[in-house]
């Protein structure tokens, strides 16, 4: 005698949602950070999540790459390039600035490799951010970007220099800026 099948019930999808959204939510938003500023985030995590519940039976058992890919086309979708560059590179020179500002052990480190990441194309900022800041494997960050693993690999290699030459010119340029003395030094 065949086992009949049991019925699925509406909380199973509810539970394996919020399972999926309180295990992800804060990889997600900081992916949506990292590509779109602080300001458009919360939109991107919204919609990244309203496709995950409507496509909930299409969710992988292993699902950030997929989320982020999601997310990935949410942000390409929904906000024009000049929108998104623009809060992205404001979002980034306020972390060089709070970078700047800080007074802790490698802050002047942390500063550069923020502006130099900043100085970046947004390609080579995503293949860093998502293997760095993500902690994603080159195979996950390839099918998030959209490109086989190999592409991939060759993207970041070539991010990973772009990266080291911007620090270079950063580190020059600062070399090179004239030292600012505060108007008190000069009353005395």
């Amino acid at each position: 005698m065949a086992k009949e099948k049991e019925p699925v019930t509406h909380a199973e999808p509810n539970e394996r949602f919020t399972a999926l959204y309180r295990t992800h939510y804060r990889q997600v938003y900081a992916y949506a950070v990292s590509r779109a500023g602080r300001k458009l985030a919360d939109d991107v995590v919204g919609d990244t999540f309203m496709v995950a519940w409507r496509r909930l039976d299409a969710v992988p058992a292993a699902p950030l790459p997929w989320l982020l890919g999601v997310a990935r086309n949410v942000v390409r979708e929904r906000f024009r390039d000049d929108i998104r560059q623009a809060s992205l590179a404001a979002e980034l020179r306020a972390w060089v600035v709070e970078a700047a500002g800080d007074v802790a052990d490698g802050v002047a480190e942390r500063a550069a490799m923020l502006a130099a990441l900043a100085a970046l194309r947004e390609d080579d900022r995503e293949a860093l951010t998502l293997t760095a800041w993500q902690g994603l494997s080159a195979k996950d960050a390839a099918r998030v970007a959209g490109c086989s693993t190999a592409t991939f690999f060759v993207r970041l290699h070539r991010a990973r220099k772009r990266l080291e030459q911007a620090m270079s010119d950063t580190a020059t340029a600062e070399r090179h800026r004239p030292v600012r003395i505060p108007e008190q030094e000069y009353a005395r």
